[in-house]
């Protein structure tokens, strides 16, 4: 009938009772009834606690809210809504079954829950990986004010959550870019001449055309009004290249370099094609990975993001040679290419300049690589030891040899972006916005 007994005060609460009989059988006769009725005060007690607690057929029902689709990285408020029903209040353990990514077994909440009345508790989850995170049932012990038996209910809340790269961050850098908040928070906000044109010639006024256009200087000059032509800006081809080698499988706060560069590609693609450009995503390691040619569509960033979606790492070691031959046969016309790769050695920069310094020639590259934080904070800490002294001497070596690749790439015609990985979406987006104001792409 009933799931479990409360040990802790009923069973301890039997054994007294039992002692008193046997201890007053054979020494005091009062000790023999004040155990026998202790003895049946407990049993109308427990029949009573019984009754109260399983008087009702279903006392408690509830559910968990929370998004069916989620944003990598970003935090996400789970609410679990529970309703007694019963006339009697309960004082109620819940238990949630989260992912086993969660590690969070102990993720339970008590309260007294009064008759006819609901309460709502929540926690908060941070995915850090994509793919198919999965919820359990919720678990609820429940008891009465006489707390010798608890009932176990069992609320039927399986579902699964798909978790998407970074929608929440695309939206905010949006923001960022396209209103006037970009310089608080690290966004360059760059202004381009000629509106959405670029400046052609000088010409003679003539009905019709736009009077804001109206060049006043070479109109004093002339002695008759002269306004300034414009050619229409054309979409630009940009491509995201994204290296799923064992070198982008690091983590970085519980998230792996590739998940940054996956985020920050949905981010750049979206501002992108917000200024006009046509965009597109390869992937590499070993093997060609995905590929989406460079467009404009209405629905191409649903697709950038369900290409982002599938990807993992491939732990293996990025083949420069296949990226260049496939930029080759896939890229016509010069494009701006951002790489998002990483280099932990000059020796693995140098395999790859060669290269790197080929897709250069035809096409506006920008290698996108990352500083080890970690290594930065072992240099920023105090050395109490001789030990210490030699790791962050170490350490600082190993940070100079990422500045020493970001110079040397440099020297060869290559453009470079060496940051921290949360510092990524507002690099990416300033060099864009640089190149687009200098004319660059």
């Amino acid at each position: 009938m009933f799931r479990s007994i409360y040990i802790t005060r009923f069973f301890f609460v039997v054994l007294a009772a039992i002692a008193l009989v046997f201890v007053g059988a054979f020494t005091f006769p009062l000790l023999l009834v004040v155990g026998q009725i202790a003895l049946i005060s407990l049993a109308i007690l427990t029949t009573v606690d019984i009754l109260v607690v399983f008087a009702v057929r279903k006392p408690i029902i509830g559910e968990r809210q929370l998004s069916s689709r989620m944003d990598l990285g970003d935090e996400h408020s789970v609410v679990l809504r529970i309703v007694n029903r019963s006339p009697q209040p309960y004082f109620l353990e819940v238990f949630d079954e989260p992912p086993v990514a969660v590690q969070a077994r102990d993720l339970n909440f008590t309260t007294l829950l009064g008759p006819k009345k609901e309460v709502e508790f929540s926690y908060v989850f941070t995915p850090k990986k994509r793919g198919a995170y999965e919820w359990g049932d919720l678990h609820i012990l429940l008891r009465s004010a006489i707390s010798l038996v608890k009932r176990k209910v069992v609320l039927h809340a399986s579902e699964t959550v798909t978790v998407y790269p970074s929608v929440a961050q695309m939206k905010k850098y949006e923001f960022y870019v396209f209103h006037q908040q970009t310089q608080q928070k690290g966004i360059k906000k760059i202004r381009r001449l000629g509106h959405n044109n670029e400046f052609e010639q000088i010409k003679n006024y003539v009905q019709g055309d736009d009077i804001r256009t109206l060049n006043w200087k070479a109109t004093s000059r002339k002695n008759e009004l002269m306004v300034n032509q414009y050619q229409e800006e054309r979409s630009q081809n940009i491509y995201s290249i994204i290296d799923k080698s064992r070198a982008m499988a690091h983590d970085f706060q519980d998230m792996t370099l590739l998940d940054y560069a996956i985020n920050s590609t949905l981010v750049f693609t979206n501002i992108a094609l917000r200024k006009g450009d046509k965009v597109g995503v390869f992937t590499y390691a070993d093997k060609v990975g995905s590929k989406l040619a460079a467009n404009s569509g209405a629905n191409h960033l649903q697709k950038v993001m369900e290409l982002l979606y599938n990807q993992r790492s491939h732990f293996r070691e990025a083949d420069f040679g296949l990226l260049f031959q496939t930029i080759r046969q896939n890229i016509r016309n010069r494009s701006l290419i951002m790489l998002y790769t990483n280099f932990d050695t000059e020796q693995g920069m140098r395999r790859a300049l060669p290269l790197l310094r080929r897709i250069a020639r035809n096409h506006l590259l920008v290698v996108i690589f990352f500083e080890n934080t970690k290594l930065q904070e072992v240099v920023v800490e105090k050395p109490v030891s001789v030990r210490d002294v030699y790791v962050s001497t170490v350490a600082e070596d190993v940070i100079n040899v990422k500045r020493r690749i970001a110079i040397e790439l440099n020297r060869n015609g290559i453009h470079t972006i060496l940051t921290k990985p949360e510092d990524l979406n507002v690099h990416t987006i300033n060099k864009y916005l640089e190149f687009k104001s200098r004319g660059m792409i």
